[in-house]
């Protein structure tokens, strides 16, 4: 038999987070619609349940003691995925919603670019994008999402879209100093934090293996792609996320080289949730618009991993 689940009071926590975050008692009272007083009287028995005093009080504010703060950072992420699952259940009952979940450069640089098309196509669906990044694990609210890798995700469908393929990117301005990849090698090579890799790929696929990039280093794609577009220094662009600027002419592809970075670019869904309607129309209408790219940038191999 399973043990209950041991949970300190609801209302209490609700108190104390909303007072953490917010940095007093009147402030937290307002956003739940009660007084300020009530709102001490449930951290203080919140406190005497856990053993563990949460806030060092003052005249004017209060100050998270280094528990107090571990809690909070714990609890408010978890009080508002509560309210996203909660407002996507009562939704569910009325319009339909799909909450979609991809990396930040993703969204930013081709989904939401695109997104007007499909809720032209389809009004009564409510999107939602979720962007907890690439390596984020399949969260259970959402109805699919966007991966990067090689389809091989246990207990998800996987359909393929595009593949990645890797191609330094850069001002025409810049690409004007560019003659061959060997004139990179005195220049700013611009950095993603969690893709070393992906230079010396490119380099050694470009007859360059000498290339070291030591130029800044930011957390994403899109940030480095932009400070490309800034004129900051070349970046290692990936597709489909430059496809874009480079139609637009806001960046070129100063060389003719690109290299695959491995594995592409994914749909991705609970096998339970296929014949779900919003799903079934995001899925036909994403699988044709990466389709539409797909003469310059490829495609993957499909994968279907079986429920666990």
């Amino acid at each position: 038999m399973l043990e209950p689940r041991r949970l300190p009071p609801l209302n209490g926590i609700r108190a104390f987070e909303a007072a953490a975050r917010t940095g007093a008692f009147t402030a937290a009272a307002a956003e739940l619609n009660v007084t300020p007083a009530a709102v001490s009287r449930l951290v203080r028995l919140l406190e005497q349940r856990l053993g563990v005093v949460l806030f060092d009080r003052h005249a004017n504010r209060l100050t998270p003691t280094q528990a107090g703060e571990a809690f909070r950072a714990g609890l408010t992420p978890l009080l508002d995925r509560l309210a996203r699952l909660t407002a996507e259940v009562v939704a569910s009952a009325g319009a339909q919603v799909l909450t979609v979940g991809a990396g930040p450069s993703f969204a930013v640089r081709w989904l939401i670019p695109r997104l007007a098309d499909f809720t032209r196509r389809h009004p009564g669906i409510e999107v939602r994008i979720a962007t907890g990044g690439a390596a984020a694990p399949f969260a259970e609210g959402w109805s699919c999402g966007i991966r990067l890798g090689n389809g091989n995700w246990p207990g998800l469908v996987a359909e393929p879209l595009v593949a990645a393929d890797l191609l330094p990117v850069c001002t025409p301005a810049v690409a004007t100093r560019l003659r061959g990849p060997a004139d990179l090698l005195p220049a700013t090579l611009l950095r993603v934090a969690h893709a070393p890799g992906d230079w010396p790929r490119w380099a050694e696929a470009a007859g360059v293996p000498a290339l070291r990039a030591a130029g800044p280093v930011f957390d994403f794609y899109g940030q480095a792609q932009q400070a490309a577009a800034d004129g900051v220094g070349i970046a290692m662009g990936i597709r489909p996320y430059v496809d874009d600027d480079l139609a637009a002419g806001r960046l070129v592809a100063p060389f003719a080289v690109s290299v695959p970075k491995g594995g592409g670019w994914y749909l991705v869904h609970r096998p339970g949730r296929a014949a779900e309607p919003a799903l079934a129309a995001f899925r036909g209408w994403i699988l044709a618009a990466a389709a539409l790219g797909r003469g310059t940038t490829g495609t993957v191999r499909g994968h279907t991993a079986p429920p666990p």
